[in-house]
């Protein structure tokens, strides 16, 4: 039976009224129904029992084992939802201990995307691998987002230990590939935004119409093998150094959470076409701070206001070819690093490419917070994950 929940929250934490991210949860009682829960402190409430209980029209959408049909479902109900769960936080009969529920992947993934958008990333990656160009940045890098499409049957929850890739690798100064064990594999801190409304093929999304599509953000760590992707990427990009895992947050934190950290972006120095002009829109940045740690200690604090590229252009472009969107589908900033040195988003930068790398036993745990209403904090649930020994063939 579930617990009482929580009267009053501990002060500053960031899963309050302002944050109530969705997930998909089951308890020892019942292993086998996943259904919809909302993160309320160290607790999550039963939204699929407290929407029966309470006769919500909308308990069909909440009872189900992903948050795709919510999803789906379009901004008029997500809003309506989200107002209904704030009124339910009283009734304490339908929480559960945080600790005491197992999490779940909680959305299918239609597509995978990620994205190259932070100037201060692509700058540091350029000095390394092109030291002598007179500019690190490729030509085109300031006039449109770089993306690639990744492998959405690997994106893995928070918690799921990640098995070292193997695959080819090639130093400069090797005569031919070997094959094997990764032996630089990194992380990436990110931020993935979550495709509730889907569209019709050849039907472009505009940076107005950006609310009307997504449905929520969470944290993710798109692992890298960086020798197996240095070797592979020339010349069509990323493959399999980066297809073997991508790990995300089994919470998804409201678009509409974020109001309150609405910023703009970093001064664009190269004019836009028209389809990612945002000159005269919404603030279209994130004030999000993000903290990456190894083993538990802090190695970096990357700031996403920092991002060039806004989630709004990313989609605005993923789709301006009349690519369609499906619900579930996932898009990921791209790496996100700020100008100071303690600032990067993964190990390539902090140490300039020598590493040391990931080892096996590492544990990588991402956690961010934004700025919330009246002083409060937006929390989004952090992504954790274990590096165990590659499998032997």
């Amino acid at each position: 039976m579930p617990q009482h929940g929580p009267r009053d929250l501990p002060e500053g934490d960031p899963f309050g009224p302002a944050t109530l991210p969705y997930g998909v949860f089951t308890t020892a009682d019942e292993p086998g129904r996943p259904r919809v829960g909302v993160r309320y402190g160290a607790h999550v409430l039963d939204a699929a029992a407290a929407a029966a209980a309470h006769g919500s029209a909308y308990a069909g959408l909440l009872d189900r084992p992903t948050l795709n049909p919510l999803m789906a479902a379009g901004r008029p109900v997500w809003r309506a939802v989200r107002a209904e769960v704030r009124g339910w936080l009283a009734d304490e009969a339908h929480f559960h201990p945080l600790d005491e529920v197992t999490l779940h992947l909680p959305f299918e993934v239609a597509d995978y995307v990620d994205f190259y958008a932070s100037e201060h990333h692509a700058g540091n990656v350029g000095r390394i691998f092109r030291p002598d160009a007179p500019d690190p940045l490729t030509p085109n890098w300031k006039h449109l987002p770089i993306g690639y499409h990744g492998r959405a049957g690997t994106v893995v929850v928070s918690g799921t230990d990640v098995v070292r890739p193997r695959g080819q690798r090639k130093a400069p100064s090797d005569e031919a590939p070997s094959f094997g064990p990764s032996l630089r594999l990194d992380l990436e801190s990110e931020v993935g935004f979550v495709v509730g409304t889907p569209t019709e093929l050849g039907t472009p999304v505009t940076l107005e119409d950006f609310r009307e599509h997504v449905f929520g953000v969470c944290l993710l760590n798109d692992w890298s093998a960086r020798d197996v992707q240095a070797w592979e990427y020339v010349p069509l990009g990323p493959f399999l150094g980066k297809s073997f895992a991508t790990s995300v947050s089994a919470w998804i934190t409201p678009l509409e959470a974020f109001d309150a950290a609405r910023t703009a972006p970093p001064e664009r120095t190269h004019p836009l076409l028209p389809y990612l002009d945002d000159s005269g829109a919404e603030p279209g940045g994130i004030d999000l701070r993000i903290e990456v740690a190894v083993n538990g200690e802090t190695i970096t604090r990357p700031p996403f206001s920092a991002m060039y590229w806004t989630a709004a252009q990313q989609l605005a472009h993923m789709t301006v070819n009349g690519a369609s969107l499906r619900t579930g589908d996932l898009y990921a900033s791209g790496t996100v690093s700020g100008p100071e040195p303690d600032q990067v988003g993964c190990l390539l930068e902090l140490t300039q490419g020598k590493g040391p790398w990931l080892a096996d036993g590492d544990v990588v745990t991402l956690t961010a917070w934004a700025p919330g209403p009246d002083g409060t904090r937006v929390g989004l649930g952090e992504v954790t994950g274990r590096i165990v020994p590659a499998h032997e063939h």
